[in-house]
């Protein structure tokens, strides 16, 4: 299998923003941008995710390859997939393996980075046409949801065998996260609901929002196991406490045209996302402690930052997909 290797200038940005408290004191969050250009033209690099020796991989939906950057020598390295796998969700196994959702080909591929192979895993009905977005659980089992087949579902990585459970007619599940207890946890994009899914029974438990009108796009979930999420449609940022089910929204600081869509949080117990429907597109930091914002606008332009992930150094990886480029928010 063809890889293409290259180096690339990391361009950095350092940003201050003020970051006004409930006591009226006003204090300083710094962020670096970070940003490398994918080596292969109109790649539209969708997701990212953290592997091993401090790498930020990526998958190239358009160009059918999955990527990585070293992001301390800024070293390129390009795998091609099977034809017609259209990669768009990733994450990294606990021996190094990449992961992805083949959206266009109705299965789950496995990229050895060692040998450049591939295995794939096809979906068991057809109607799963296009999983989404993939999670790993504590105990190695591969979640993942399936978008337009609304299916939410499971692969045992090791015997291979994939497990599908109907979410129901155009329910949509899309970002999935998983909270300490090895709940699976996704947004019903095409609802006003948020889902958890029993990992023994495969049981769907529904959670409305308040508002009909709420569409949550994409998930994250904090230490204390809170899930947020960004409500696309309205522009808003959500918190969902699955124990008391009790909701509380905050309105995005870029109105109701902000589309909110990648989303992550930090050790420190921040919230971050990210602002779609704004030229350039922004990075905005939430503090659940003193419910405040601050955002920067994103130095590239962004191009949509459809998924964003944590490091285990508490960086932020995000994929600029409509600019062709990959990148990394130091905070300080």
């Amino acid at each position: 299998m063809r890889s293409f290797i290259s180096a690339a200038a990391v361009l950095a940005f350092n940003i201050v923003a003020p970051f006004y408290a409930q006591d009226h004191t006003t204090r300083t969050v710094q962020v670096t941008f970070d940003d490398w250009t994918v080596p292969t033209p109109n790649s539209f690099p969708h997701d990212p995710a953290f592997g091993p020796g401090n790498t930020l991989w990526y998958t190239g939906q358009a160009s059918n390859k999955l990527g990585r950057v070293d992001m301390i020598s800024g070293q390129f390295r390009e795998y091609d997939l099977p034809q017609g796998h259209g990669p768009h969700g990733v994450v990294a196994d606990r021996d190094g393996n990449i992961w992805y959702t083949a959206n266009a080909a109705a299965a789950i591929g496995k990229l050895d980075p060692k040998t450049g192979h591939v295995t794939e895993f096809k979906m068991p009905d057809p109607v799963a046409r296009d999983p989404h977005t993939p999670i790993f659980a504590q105990d190695g089992t591969l979640w993942f949801t399936v978008q337009g087949g609304s299916f939410v579902g499971k692969l045992d990585p090791k015997t291979g065998e994939v497990t599908l459970k109907p979410a129901g007619p155009r329910m949509l599940p899309y970002g999935i996260k998983v909270n300490s207890k090895g709940i699976p946890f996704f947004d019903l994009f095409g609802t006003n609901k948020i889902g958890s899914i029993d990992p023994k029974t495969m049981q769907i438990t529904e959670y409305p929002l308040p508002n009909p009108q709420a569409r949550p796009r994409r998930i994250a979930i904090d230490a204390d196991d809170i899930v947020w999420y960004t409500d696309y449609r309205r522009g808003y940022l959500g918190r969902l406490d699955s124990q008391t089910k009790q909701v509380k929204e905050y309105a995005s600081p870029g109105g109701t045209g902000s589309q909110p869509y990648g989303i992550t949080t930090t050790p420190d117990g921040a919230v971050w996302y990210s602002e779609s429907g704004i030229e350039p597109n922004t990075l905005v930091r939430f503090d659940p402690r003193t419910e405040t914002f601050q955002k920067w606008n994103i130095p590239s332009g962004g191009g949509v930052v459809r998924h964003m992930v944590t490091a285990p150094s508490g960086e932020l990886l995000l994929a600029y997909s409509g600019v062709n480029k990959i990148g990394r928010v130091r905070i300080r």
